[in-house]
């Protein structure tokens, strides 16, 4: 099987029903970008829904992959952004920093306290030990877990950066695919239904990912930074060295079936389930429930500058006969590096072509 990959869809920009009057427009009378002031591109250029003012979607800051479906509202209109003549985009605020206050933390991620958390460390710490010690050719391909900081204070700082990215996109923290009602059941997350098959993880590797998840619910976290940029938007990096093979965390959010979604103008849904018949395909939908892998970007897949940067695999596997993906080291991260995997995989039709 190859890896998973985001779902796809591409829209062109609507040109407004009405006859009011546009503020941009050249000698044509054809719509130009506010940023750059052109008027090319025109299948990327956006118009917004409430002052029908034009602008690129790579002049936008940060860039969007696409033209949305829906209606769209420019950085002015929504009152979040300043726009630069000198630099020909517009730019969005940087968001609001979660305060750095450990009860607050705790709280926001649900972390556990008290003698039971502490009970569950020793027993898990062997485990981790043993994964270590692993040294024949076979099982060094085995996944590993996520090391976490030692200093209490920089888990705190990883996991304020997290809940900063959340709080601005209107998301709340969830470590686990959600199943909600109106939306796929979750007896519909059947692995045997993915078209071709879905390759097993095998059981070593499920305890592996069992143990990571114990981590995190107990606040020792994978030792991640999430960072604003101003033109990739959120994006995550590693606050130490990752080793190969280490698992980054899983792709969760809310379970629907493709067809309920096919007209949904979210741009960070992951396929989970490829199913004969289609119509019980599976996606997760991150933009209400969901963990750091939303704000991991993707490569550029139309430069090798681009695909050089990839680091981390993105991978569907069959666990206790459900569906689930992950994000995989698949080379040493050094600290500092941003992360990136493939959203295409084999395929090329999300569309990367002005990611940096």
């Amino acid at each position: 099987m190859g890896p998973a990959t985001q779902q796809r869809r591409r829209t062109r920009a609507r040109r407004p029903a009405t006859s009011k009057p546009r503020l941009t427009v050249d000698d044509d009378g054809d719509v130009r970008c506010e940023a750059c002031g052109s008027g090319d591109d025109a299948d990327e250029l956006l118009l917004c829904d409430g002052c029908d003012r034009g602008v690129h979607i790579f002049c936008l800051r940060p860039i969007l992959p696409r033209v949305p479906a829906g209606d769209w509202f420019c950085p002015s209109c929504t009152t979040t952004a300043t726009t630069s003549a000198k630099s020909g985009v517009i730019q969005t605020k940087i968001p609001k920093q979660f305060p750095l206050i450990q009860t607050k933390i705790v709280d926001f991620f649900k972390i556990q306290r008290g003698p039971a958390a502490a009970a569950a460390e020793p027993t898990e710490g062997k485990k981790r030990k043993r994964n270590a010690l692993v040294v024949s050719k076979k099982k060094s391909r085995k996944l590993l877990p996520f090391t976490p900081s030692e200093d209490p204070a920089r888990r705190l700082t990883q996991m304020a950066s997290l809940a900063t990215a959340l709080t601005a996109t209107g998301a709340v923290f969830s470590n686990d695919l959600t199943y909600v009602p109106g939306m796929a059941p979750r007896s519909a997350n059947r692995a045997a239904l993915e078209a071709g098959g879905m390759q097993v993880l095998p059981r070593e590797d499920v305890e592996t990912l069992s143990l990571c998840k114990r981590m995190m619910a107990r606040g020792e976290w994978p030792p991640l930074l999430v960072v604003f940029d101003p033109v990739e938007g959120f994006t995550v990096e590693a606050d130490k060295c990752i080793k190969d093979l280490t698992i980054i965390t899983e792709y969760v959010g809310d379970v629907d079936y493709l067809r309920n979604r096919e007209h949904d103008d979210g741009d960070s849904m992951m396929t989970l389930l490829s199913a004969s018949p289609p119509s019980k395909s599976l996606v997760v939908c991150p933009d209400k429930r969901s963990n750091i892998a939303r704000y991991i970007n993707g490569i550029n897949n139309h430069t090798p500058e681009g695909r050089k940067k990839q680091n981390l695999k993105c991978v569907r596997y069959a666990v206790d006969g459900e569906c689930r993906v992950l994000l995989v080291a698949n080379r040493d991260i050094s600290k500092g590096e941003r992360l990136y995997y493939d959203y295409n995989g084999s395929e090329h039709e999300y569309p990367t072509h002005h990611f940096v």
